[in-house]
Parts: structure tokens; C-alpha cells; sequence
């Protein structure tokens, strides 16, 4: 066959969606270009374990090229995406010279979206990336050694004090690990302070944690934080964000808590490669697709994962890994067939189940009609995380340190990068 009529489908990004598509098309007579910004996939889902020093990087995360070195029809690509020409069929990187292709598939993700307060992002800094968690990671743990330093009570208090704002999967995750860390492993290793005497508060405009969740799993997962130790704070809407606290608004008035270390994980934003596709968005940002995933007036292009707005059976199709799995095979199936000639075929979501960890042996989970917490929940989370983690090596290492924290408390990751002065909080 003359190479140059061998169709020529790019995918941008490689997270879950993008990684599921590269897949699929494997072994197919088509030539495949997958471009990122970074050269490893990342399970997302296991991040703030990074942030908060439960696992090394290398145990979520996997060379892209090393995924796909078999799969000979794929050229991987590392570079930022400055513009996607629809008209043209061009893809523009940084650096590089434009790629022209057949078929496009666009699974560039989301980022964090401080509603319209992007100031904030300096001091209470979100979770997406691996850069993201060491940047988490190196706050918390200086954090306590700011607060070893410390002579004055009142100053010391403000380094002892963590703010989590957002009580979707992400916060409340983080702010459950944290208290962990504070009661438990950070336990004895300092003499100026106690580490329980830590405060660890998790910040929700909403009315409950875990809105995505029914209301009875709601309140065990509140109940279960302050189990943990940490302080539930909901109604509570942020108005200002500082490097010494945040300024918040209840229904009783507006107050101020002192804390140096803020974490964003109140919301996300579409990427912003979707407002360059020359097509309808929604209020969020995410691009308006056909029920095949593809453009309206652009067939050949598809858009999947967190920067898609489909919906099925009139809801809105969740941004969740599983669901970005499930739009990366079928964008894949309906490129095959438009080639082939033959109808592209709807997509259909698949809901397996949420999940949400809370801490240690504490969880909530709806499997269908299926509702659980506790114990039961954290182990179906525990072992659905293991599977799916990309590489037999990566489930390994994550069951060693898993099994070692759970019966030490410890946390051996804590290794901050940079020398002291670096830090520009103090």
C-alpha cells in the first residue's frame, strides 16, 4: 500500500481517553501520531497519594513510549499543541513543524478553574499533574518544619493549619490523608509540637461532601472524616484566598481562618484547546459533540474524555476515567469505520460504579443499586485501583507500599526537593 494512502489519525493527549483509542487502533492499516505535553501517562486517580507522600511517582505513572513500543503503526510525539486548524486538518506543536492528518481525535483533558479568580492559584495550588502533587507534597511537608522553627504560638498554629477547599473525590481524599499524616505518621518525629495538634479543614460551598453521591453516603462520608479528625465546613464559600489564609462566607457571616497551606479542589476547567476547534461550547468550556463523539461540521474530528459534553439518557456524561476509557474506544471504532465507509455507531455510556477513599479502611461506593462504606467500600476501591493500574510492575510496588503503610502508618515518600531557601512562603 502507498504510505501516503494510508489514513493519518493524530490523537492529542494521552491520558485514559487518548490511551484507550491509541489502543484500540492497534494492528489497524492506519498510521498513528500521538502527541502530549509529558512523556508518561498518569493514573490520575492515585495522585493525591503523591501529593501526600504515600507513593512515589514512578508507581502511578508509565513511559508512554515504553506502553506503546510494540504497537508499530503509533509515532509518539512530546510537545504543546498551540492550535488545531479544522479547516485545514492541521495540528500546530511548539517548536515543531504543523502535522497534517486524515482523522483527529482531541483528548486534551481538563485543568483547574478558580472561577474567575485565577490570582488564587499562587497560594491554594489544584491537583492535575505530577508537577501539581510534588509542589502539594513539598507545602505539607515543610508546612512542619516551618512550624518546628516556629517560636510564636499564633504563627505556629497558621503552619499547623490546612485548608482543603472543595469536597468532590479529589478534597476529600486529600483532607482525609492529611489528618492521617498528622495523627499517625508524622507521630513522635517532632519536639516542639505535637503533629495531632494539626488542623485540617475541608471547605465546601455546597450544602454536603460528595455531591456527585446520594445524600445517605454524603453523611457517612462526613461522619467518617470527622472520625479522621478532620473539620467539615460546608455552606462555607470562599471570597479571598491569601499565602496566610482564606476569608470565608457562611450563613452566620464571614470569617477568616489563618492557614498557610491551601489546597485547590473545588473545580476544573475544559482545556483550552477547545475554544481553537471552531465549535459550539457549553458554560464549563467542554466542546458539543454528536452522538458518535465527532464534530458537527467537522466528521473526521472526535472529542473525548473531560473536554467533551455528551449526553446519554439525559444526563451528562461524567468526566471519570472510566467514561473517558469507554469514549476513546469508540471515537477509535467510528474512525475505523468511516474509513471502511461503513455508519459510525452512537455512544453509550457504561456507569461500573464511583468510588470516593476517605482514609484508612474508610470509603463510600455505588455499584449500580449497590450502596456501601466503610471497610466493604475502601477494599472494593482498594483492589478496582490495583487492576487498573497501567503495568504489572506499578500494581506490585502500589500492594508493597500499601501493605507497609497499612500496618506501620508510615509514609516513605516524603522527600522534598529543593534546598530550604528555595522556599518563599516564610
Amino acid at each position: 500500500m502507498n504510505p501516503r494512502s494510508i489514513p493519518r489519525i493524530v490523537i492529542i493527549g494521552c491520558g485514559f481517553g487518548g490511551l484507550e483509542a491509541a489502543k484500540a487502533l492497534a494492528g489497524k492499516p492506519v498510521q498513528v501520531t500521538l502527541i502530549d505535553r509529558c512523556n508518561h501517562h498518569l493514573f490520575q486517580p492515585l495522585l493525591y497519594q503523591v501529593a501526600t507522600a504515600g507513593l512515589s511517582a514512578p508507581s502511578i505513572a508509565a513511559p508512554i513510549r515504553h506502553i506503546f513500543r510494540k504497537q508499530r503503526n503509533i509515532t509518539v510525539l512530546m510537545g504543546e499543541i498551540t492550535a488545531i486548524d479544522t479547516m485545514r486538518c492541521i495540528v500546530s506543536i511548539e517548536g515543531a513543524d504543523d502535522i497534517t492528518y486524515d482523522y483527529l481525535i482531541v483528548a486534551a483533558g481538563a485543568t483547574h478553574s478558580y472561577f474567575g479568580n485565577d490570582a488564587w492559584a499562587a497560594h491554594a495550588p489544584g491537583l492535575k499533574t505530577l508537577e501539581d502533587a510534588f509542589a502539594i507534597r513539598r507545602r505539607v511537608l515543610l508546612a512542619f518544619e516551618h512550624a518546628e522553627r516556629e517560636t510564636n504560638n499564633e504563627r505556629r498554629r497558621a503552619w499547623l493549619t490546612f485548608a482543603v477547599i472543595g469536597a468532590g473525590a479529589t478534597g476529600v481524599e486529600l483532607a482525609g490523608t492529611l489528618a492521617e499524616i498528622a495523627h499517625h505518621t508524622l507521630s513522635g518525629e517532632f519536639r516542639r509540637f505535637d503533629s495531632s495538634a494539626a488542623r485540617v479543614l475541608l471547605l465546601e460551598g455546597g450544602e454536603r461532601v460528595l455531591p456527585a453521591f446520594p445524600a445517605e453516603l454524603s453523611e457517612k462520608a462526613r461522619r467518617q472524616l470527622k472520625k479522621l479528625g478532620v473539620e467539615v465546613r460546608t455552606g462555607a464559600r470562599v471570597t479571598s484566598v491569601s499565602d496566610s489564609g482564606v476569608e470565608i462566607t457562611e450563613s452566620s457571616g464571614t470569617s477568616r481562618i489563618e492557614a498557610r497551606t491551601i489546597m485547590w479542589a473545588a473545580g476544573v476547567a475544559a482545556s483550552p484547546l477547545g475554544k481553537t476547534l471552531g465549535t459550539a461550547l457549553d458554560r464549563a468550556g467542554r466542546v458539543m459533540v454528536q452522538p458518535d463523539l465527532s464534530l458537527p461540521d467537522y466528521p473526521q474530528v472526535s472529542v473525548i474524555g473531560d473536554l467533551a459534553h455528551i449526553e446519554c439518557d439525559g444526563k451528562a456524561v461524567p468526566g471519570v476515567s472510566p467514561a473517558a476509557k469507554q469514549m476513546g474506544r469508540c471515537s477509535a471504532r467510528n474512525i475505523l469505520a468511516r474509513i471502511e465507509g461503513r455508519s459510525t455507531s452512537t455512544f453509550r455510556y457504561i456507569d461500573y460504579g464511583t468510588l470516593a477513599t476517605i482514609g484508612r479502611k474508610s470509603a463510600v461506593a455505588v455499584l449500580g443499586t449497590i450502596k456501601l462504606w466503610g471497610m466493604p467500600a475502601w477494599l472494593v476501591w482498594l483492589f478496582a485501583h490495583i487492576y487498573f493500574l497501567i503495568g504489572f510492575r506499578n500494581r506490585i510496588t502500589v500492594m508493597i507500599d500499601w501493605g507497609w503503610a497499612y500496618f506501620s502508618f508510615q509514609r516513605y515518600a516524603r522527600i522534598v526537593i529543593g534546598p530550604w531557601k528555595s522556599e518563599r512562603r516564610s
